[in-house]
């Protein structure tokens, strides 16, 4: 959701800070501010809106500063405004902070530190923690151990924060400046994510790989709980116990060419094409067509321990729960597992039944989504063998799950997903080949899932040179409010992630449904102004879908269907119909959701909208 970005360094900070907040813009934000430490004070600029708005505000101001952080907010506490957006500042403009996360005891901390004579200008729950370090600042250190005394009479910079992270509950990443330390910066973290770029005399604090990548590739990955002190030419970490940590040095996978539009409208639309290369990346290496055998090197250290797992739940959030519901399909098919799929946002709020045979599975493209997390802590807490299908390397479900499979789908910018969806599925069909091969799974059957899922980027590139016919149908039906899209057994959850992504990038309402329930109830809305979307290929459910497409059509409702390719008894049912190539069952949704994707697309440019901000969402949940 909300960006930081902080600079220490040889440079000048603002215009490495702009640079940062705007590749952080696809996250979702409503404002953006800065704050520079100049000539021994604190010069902040903040703005409602884009970045834009925050850059034409600073003007022809010099902000000369080698030292600065940086935020784009989208709003929880107070409504998107100038003086609830970040940075906040103390009563006497010595402390400046960024805060991505929740406070959930700022109500209490804001009353006693008022009762103390502090000043709050905004309504929201960050500036509480400007205003404790603060106070932390004034006090005597003479009780307190190490902490040195500032030249205020208090807590030094460092112990100041160190008290002040001791009364929060709730989860934050914050970038802190104090104008008496004009030459160091700090950050901490507690469930909301921080990485610190290292270059050259200079690092670079970000939420999020996508600020850091042009000028770095190594970064320091802070853990909940650790506290960093960083100036141009050192970094220290501790956790909060003020006992150094020696960290280690990682290279981040991305490619800065990857994140940019390389002639693409929007990133959405490039993603949208990149489909066939992500899949393969996220295929390579791992066949073993011989032996029909997924190979998967991020399982290896629990391999045994897979054997013997009879019971599997997967938790996940948006489009990543649908990719686990079609992963339910495949396991139980293929793998002969039980499977569940919950949403995280729910897994730890009733009683999970859960022991050491029992392997609980995060689906993640950030590796960060609040919930998610929560729900695999509360897995590991009950004994569970936790795994991630994870697609940024280095991420907090990354490294906390006990084993996992990196998706390499590359960098995913538009908000709405795309291309981590279809590698997401890719992951779950080659995991259900790898743990139905330990079972009873036949030597054949691996090997015809292996081949068919290798043909599947040259099939995705035959249905996207047809883009231009989809986008004649979107056009079609773009003035529609209300759509129904159903599917049914690997592609019902094909006909949820149609509908999310027509809500996410058009703002047309659209229900996803079964289209075996369509009798229990949704056939009411049926009428010649709500056009439904059947996803029908030729498989074992195809005669039911026919069935629900002929009640639809003695109904006067419109029909898309997306169709396997030579099939022409559905055009006597559909008004419109979309083709993909022949594959197997299990695989089909891959193909499908691709004219999903793009009949969105252009629905929402249609309509004038961008589609890779859509209003009200982020690209990640880093809070609840």
């Amino acid at each position: 959701m909300c960006g930081i970005v902080g600079y220490v360094g040889k440079k000048e900070a603002a215009p490495i800070l702009l640079d940062g907040l705007r590749r952080l813009e696809y996250r979702g934000y409503d404002s953006a501010g800065i704050s520079i430490i100049e000539n021994g004070k604190i010069v902040t600029v903040k703005a409602t809106g884009k970045v834009v708005e925050l850059q034409n505000k600073i003007g022809e101001k010099k902000m000369a500063s080698k030292i600065g952080i940086a935020h784009t907010r989208w709003a929880t506490h107070g409504k998107p405004c100038d003086k609830n957006s970040h940075p906040h500042t103390d009563c006497k403009g010595n402390i400046s902070i960024v805060h991505n996360g929740i406070i959930e005891n700022y109500l209490e901390l804001k009353d006693q530190l008022q009762k103390k004579g502090h000043k709050f200008t905004s309504e929201t729950d960050s500036e509480v923690v400007a205003h404790l370090i603060e106070e932390f600042s004034q006090k005597p250190a003479s009780t307190r151990g190490d902490d040195r005394s500032s030249t205020r009479g208090g807590l030094d910079f460092r112990g100041a924060v160190l008290e002040s992270l001791k009364l929060i509950k709730g989860t934050y990443g914050l970038a802190i400046l104090d104008r008496n330390c004009p030459e160091q910066m700090i950050v901490a973290r507690l469930g909301s994510p921080l990485l610190l770029g290292v270059g050259k005399d200079e690092f670079i604090v970000a939420s999020d790989a996508s600020a850091i990548v042009q000028y770095t590739d190594k970064v320091v990955y802070l853990e909940d709980g650790e506290m960093a002190v960083v100036s141009a030419d050192n970094f220290e970490v501790f956790n909060v116990k003020n006992k150094l940590i020696k960290k280690e040095i990682s290279k981040l996978d991305w490619d800065i060419e990857q994140a940019q539009k390389n002639g693409y409208a929007h990133f959405m639309l490039k993603e949208t094409f990149e489909q066939p290369e992500s899949i393969a990346n996220a295929m390579r290496g791992r066949i073993s067509k011989t032996d029909g055998m997924a190979r998967l090197g991020g399982l290896r250290d629990v391999e045994e321990k897979l054997k013997d797992i009879n019971r599997i739940i997967i938790v996940s959030c948006g489009t990543s729960y649908n990719a686990g519901l079609i992963g339910e399909y495949m396991l139980e098919e293929y793998a002969g597992i039980p499977v569940e799929v919950e949403y995280a946002s729910e897994f730890r709020y009733r009683k999970p039944l859960l022991d050491k045979r029992t392997a609980v599975i995060a689906i993640s493209q950030s590796g960060e989504t609040a919930d998610t997390l929560a729900a695999i802590r509360e897995a590991k807490n009950k004994g569970a063998l936790t795994l991630g299908i994870i697609n940024t390397v280095g991420s907090t479900i990354a490294r906390e799950t006990d084993a996992g499979i990196y998706n390499h789908a590359g960098p995913e910018i538009g908000v709405a997903s795309t291309k981590a969806f279809t590698s997401q599925l890719t992951i779950l069909t080659l995991l259900t080949v790898f743990l139905g091969r330990q079972r009873d799974m036949s030597l054949v059957t691996g090997k015809r899932i292996l081949s068919e899922l290798e043909k599947i980027p040259k099939h995705i590139n035959e249905i996207l040179s047809g883009d231009k016919e989809i986008k004649k149908i979107a056009k079609k039906y773009a003035n529609f409010s209300d759509f129904l899209y159903m599917g049914r057994k690997y592609n019902f959850p094909i006909a949820l992630e149609g509908a999310l992504k027509i809500k996410e990038i058009s703002y047309v309402h659209a229900e996803g449904y079964a289209s075996g329930e369509m009798k229990h109830g949704p056939i009411a809305l049926i009428d010649e102004n709500f056009p439904s979307l059947f996803v029908a290929p030729r498989d074992s459910v195809y005669e039911k879908n026919i069935s629900g497409m002929q009640e639809i059509k003695a109904r006067s409702g419109k029909i898309i269907a997306i169709a396997t390719k030579g099939d022409k008894e559905i055009s006597k049912h559909a008004s419109d119909v979309i083709y993909i190539p022949k594959t197997l069952e299990m695989l089909t949704p891959l193909l499908a959701v691709i004219p999903l994707q793009l009949l969105a697309y252009y629905v929402g440019i249609s309509k004038g909208y961008d589609v890779d901000k859509p209003r009200n969402l982020a690209k990640s949940v880093t809070v609840e």
